[in-house]
């Protein structure tokens, strides 16, 4: 018997690891799926194959899937969410002329620090005419909400004091370059390029605005042929290999070689293999520094959907406007993400299994166990910058209170 043709969708960066490890070292072959990657350069492609067919799968901004599950901008497609293919793994880069002027170090910095001084400096660009521009992977990605979330709590107002445009991650460092944006939020590798290249400097990394924030997923169809749910589980079980195998310490030089590919990231391997252990160069030709878990899979069930990730993010698309602010909505974007298919894809194997499918984001400041129904479960530090926690029991709530709240 033939096994299963899946096509998956793919931006190149390094945090579609999974499915091009699961494709090249054999562990969707050994699920019966012949994987087919398809790499395009912009999210909006991405989710248009996904829509019309020409995929069955994608790598995919998490709230672009919540986004088109929902019709928030176009007619709704139904979209699942089985698995999470990884968390932060985002920075924020500003030109070589912004970084002067923030009189940044080599160091990350404390964001309420740099954020003080980013906002005087938008004040007196505000002043002259030329606002700050950022640029943003989509308008519904982690990105965007990402940086709207910490300007917002640093006093800088999205959409007044600074702009806010899309830049696709293949393309940010040539729009840093040119004078496009003043920063960029987007994946690795692009970050360091920009770096490499001279056109930029890391300011932050988004674990410094949510620790273990959900960033990339895997989205599936739910009509049609792409509703197979045996081959979704399938797919499932063969992420998960690939995620064991992308955090041991001994596979980053393949792993590396492997994503630095033309077919893949089309990237150097030494950019790549800074990002996939946890190193940083915040300006060229810098000694690159050691910021733990700057992107984080597979440990602490990191793989797993949790429905008030999903929330959380939908709150962030009502405070923006991007999407309906009602009980309805919130729900709505719970569901997307489906702990239910990631469980039955994995019982019987090694996994561990959280025993419930959402959780106070936010809450933990130190390591703390949760419950599981196979292993033991333990989840780091999730803390956002500011310490507020979000409560999936009360979402209205932690909504209202962003929205109102008063700018510093």
């Amino acid at each position: 018997m033939s096994n299963t043709l899946m096509r998956i969708g793919f931006l190149p960066l390094v945090d579609a690891a999974l499915p091009i490890l699961a494709r090249e070292l054999g562990f969707a072959e050994d699920e019966g799926l012949d994987l087919q990657l398809v790499r395009d350069i912009t999210w909006a492609a991405v989710r248009d194959r996904l829509m019309y067919g020409q995929t069955d799968a994608a790598h995919m901004v998490a709230p672009l899937a919540i986004a088109t599950a929902l019709g928030c901008d176009r007619p709704a497609m139904p979209l699942a969410v089985p698995f999470v293919l990884g968390l932060n793994g985002n920075a924020l880069t500003v030109s070589t002329a912004l970084a002067e002027a923030l009189m940044l170090d080599n160091t990350l910095g404390d964001p309420f620090e740099i954020g003080a001084r980013l906002k005087l400096e938008a004040e007196r660009r505000v002043a002259i005419g030329k606002p700050l521009r950022f640029g943003v992977v989509h308008r519904y990605s982690s990105h965007n909400y990402m940086l709207r979330y910490w300007l917002a709590g640093i006093g800088i107002q999205p959409d007044v004091d600074v702009e806010i445009t899309v830049t696709s991650p293949p393309f940010a460092a040539d729009a840093l370059a040119c004078g496009d944006v003043d920063g960029i939020c987007v994946g690795e590798p692009w970050n360091s390029i920009a770096v490499d290249r001279g056109v930029g400097r890391i300011m932050l990394a988004t674990a410094q605005i949510w620790r273990r924030g959900v960033e990339k997923v895997l989205a599936v169809r739910l009509d049609g042929r792409q509703a197979d749910t045996d081959a979704t589980e399938r797919l499932v079980r063969a992420l998960h290999r690939a995620a064991a195998h992308f955090v041991e310490p001994g596979n980053t030089e393949a792993n590396a070689a492997i994503l630095s590919r033309s077919e893949y990231l089309d990237a150097p391997r030494e950019t790549i293999l800074r990002a996939t252990t946890d190193r940083i160069r915040l300006t060229q030709g810098a000694d690159a520094i050691h910021y733990p878990d700057f992107m984080f899979q597979h440990r602490e069930a990191a793989n797993f959907p949790w429905r008030s990730q999903a929330m959380w993010l939908y709150s962030q698309m009502a405070r923006w406007g991007h999407a309906e602010a009602s009980e309805v909505g919130f729900a709505g974007a719970a569901q997307v993400f489906r702990p239910d298919i990631y469980r039955s894809a994995l019982a019987g194997t090694d996994a561990i299994l959280p025993g419930a499918s959402a959780k106070v984001e936010g809450a933990n400041s130190v390591p703390r166990g949760a419950s599981s129904q196979t292993g033991r479960l333990i989840l780091g530090e999730d803390q956002f910058f500011d310490r507020v926690q979000f409560d999936p029991d009360r979402a209205m709530d932690y909504l209202e209170h962003q929205r109102t709240k008063p700018m510093i």
